[in-house]
């Protein structure tokens, strides 16, 4: 066994326990397709990110550019903010986020109480997603400081790296079988970085990238979306570590089909969050129309339990005309048609 993925019994850091995440098969089709979910959300903090957090603060002491004491800075929407907030809490670290009010609020609060200074780019309240605006005070912040570090998540290469665990987890749980993997694409690490280095493990499978309709790295027309952690907003850049070289197809799903997905699949008894519910929602389309026997993995990059205040607040959704019945019932009756093949 790869020794990456030999943990011991007992732990003595919280980060020793990212990785080795499970996979739930939550449909099949009668030609023995399956849907595979790989859970993200059983790593500290309930996130992927978790895992780019270590690596981008591994590559930063590597590097020298980080020393005991140092400070580190990161625009984040959430759940980086929340890997970086253990990281820095292990390891002595100052750690201060950039954030806005768009971020669902258990992520703030989370990253408050693991001791994070938060620093908002707009204290208006606005729920407007301000990527671009906190990446440029975050950069504003670490400039000329010692010992401080912007990690700068959406172009550091450690990023990618961080999901290279991904890949040998998949590979060794699958004995190699794997014909689709479909995830998320924000700053591009996890879809990407995992699809890179599955690349040299497994050969001939098919990457699907998801982004929110509104978002730009698969095309326009841009506007707002709801879906938190996820996509490139109107006025960013595209991550360095989005590489459409790597995407075999980028899709586009809107906030009411991938929120509506998660409130149906919580009925199953998972909770999944908002942009997983996109990457669920178009699996589940593409799987009864895949070749017979076709394994398909869905990376879930956290679980739904940061957004018991709005994807699965009825009053939040309907505000925002986002609560869609049909939509949900659609999806209740796919789920249920392709759960009893299991």
């Amino acid at each position: 066994m790869n020794e990456a993925l030999a943990r011991p019994a007992v732990v003595s850091h919280v980060s020793d326990l990212i990785g080795y995440t499970p996979l739930l098969e939550l449909a099949t089709t009668e030609t023995g397709s399956r849907l595979l979910l790989k859970l993200e959300m059983y790593n500290p903090t309930g996130t992927a990110k978790i895992r780019m957090a270590r690596a981008m603060i591994d590559a930063a002491e590597a590097a020298g550019d980080l020393r005991p004491g140092g400070r580190i800075i990161e625009s984040t929407s959430g759940n980086t903010g929340l890997g970086l907030a253990v990281i820095a809490a292990e390891r002595g670290y100052t750690f201060t986020a950039v954030v806005d009010h768009h971020a669902a609020a258990d992520k703030l609060r989370a990253m408050k109480t693991l001791g994070t200074e938060l620093v908002y780019v707009v204290d208006d309240g606005t729920e407007e997603l301000a990527t671009a605006a906190r990446e440029e005070l975050a950069e504003e912040m670490a400039r000329a400081q010692d010992n401080t570090i912007f990690t700068e998540q959406h172009n550091n290469p450690a990023n990618g790296v961080g999901y290279f665990p991904v890949a040998h987890e998949l590979h060794q749980a699958l004995a190699g079988n794997v014909d689709v993997l479909i995830g998320a694409v924000g700053t591009g690490g996890g879809l990407c970085g995992t699809a890179r280095e599955l690349r040299t493990l497994i050969p001939g499978f098919s990457t699907i990238g998801v982004e929110p309709k509104g978002s730009i790295a698969f095309g326009g027309p841009a506007h707002d979306y709801y879906q938190s952690g996820t996509g490139t907003p109107e006025g960013a850049e595209i991550g360095a570590l989005v590489d459409f070289g790597l995407i075999d197809d980028g899709v586009k799903v809107g906030d009411v089909e991938a929120f509506a997905t998660c409130r149906a699949v919580a009925r199953t008894g998972l909770l999944i969050g908002g942009s997983a519910g996109g990457v669920v929602h178009e699996a589940l389309t593409r799987l009864p129309a895949l070749p017979p026997g076709t394994t398909m993995v869905a990376l879930i990059n956290d679980g739904g339990e940061k957004y018991m205040d709005t994807v699965f607040n009825d009053d939040w959704m309907q505000e925002r005309d986002l609560l869609d019945r049909g939509v949900e019932r659609e999806i209740d009756e796919l789920l249920t048609k392709l759960r009893r093949n299991r």
